[in-house]
């Protein structure tokens, strides 16, 4: 069984105190845990000094929500993903659907912030998702598809090296959640079309990243294709974090 792993997605949250007392928490409560799961966490660019500074040698990895699809230059406000490797950042989510919704980033810019992400020696965890009208249109595997399609297609050889990460986008923040079925299928298809872009896709991942949460987790996580979960609000609370890792079939059978 492949072990799982979950990542928090922060998001536009957390202060310097915040930050420290949730770390603080989260390394309290992991213990053997550890053993049976990655564990990472993804916050704002300001915020990745503190965890290097606190993270360093233990069991969570960390890494950022975004970085530029260009490797320097003039281009202010941004990111390049070499900043985040000076960072210790191991991932970095990109093409999450906030991001395509609200600053219209398009699966062609996903792509190249792949590329510049693993020329950096740092792991894209590239979102896809469909829209609520997208699904009751019968259009969720096109969507899909579409979106990893574009990052495979760029990253060529190296498309083993990512991670994916589902998020039905009517899923959300809103409390909805697929069903293990609904996921678990479109998990499948993600599947296939990794293997059919890589002889090495036995190392990809796909999360599933719609509102999991420690009361739905375990049944998520026990899909044949679910390989863990990207967890947006209920990672800034330290007990429900540590409810979904606890939750992974791996850490239930002591492994």
């Amino acid at each position: 069984m492949t072990k799982k792993l979950i990542v928090g997605n922060w998001k536009m949250n957390g202060s310097l105190a915040a930050n420290a007392g949730l770390l603080q928490a989260l390394l309290a409560g992991l213990g053997d845990q550890a053993a049976a799961a990655d564990v990472a966490l993804c916050a704002s660019a300001p915020y990745l000094a503190q965890l290097q500074a606190l993270l360093q040698g233990s069991a969570i990895g960390w890494g950022a929500q975004d970085c530029s699809a260009h490797e320097s230059g003039a281009y202010t406000g941004e990111v390049a993903a070499a900043m985040l490797r000076d960072f210790g950042c191991r991932y970095v989510i990109l093409g999450h659907s906030e991001r395509r919704q609200y600053h219209g980033e398009t699966d062609d810019q996903v792509a190249q912030k792949a590329q510049r992400a693993l020329a950096a020696g740092i792991t894209p965890i590239v979102c896809v998702g469909e829209t609520l009208a997208d699904r009751e249109a019968g259009r969720t595997e096109f969507v899909v598809k579409r979106q990893l399609s574009a990052v495979i297609h760029a990253v060529g050889h190296c498309a083993s090296e990512i991670v994916v990460a589902y998020e039905p986008v009517w899923a959300i923040g809103t409390g909805r959640t697929a069903t293990p079925e609904q996921a678990q299928a479109v998990h499948a298809v993600l599947r296939a079309q990794l293997k059919a872009a890589s002889a090495h896709s036995s190392r990809n991942r796909i999360l599933y990243g719609g509102s999991m949460n420690a009361g739905n987790a375990a049944e998520l996580l026990c899909q044949s294709d679910i390989d863990g979960g990207l967890i947006g609000g209920a990672s800034l609370k330290a007990d429900e974090f540590l409810s979904i890792i606890a939750s992974c079939p791996l850490a239930a059978a002591g492994l």
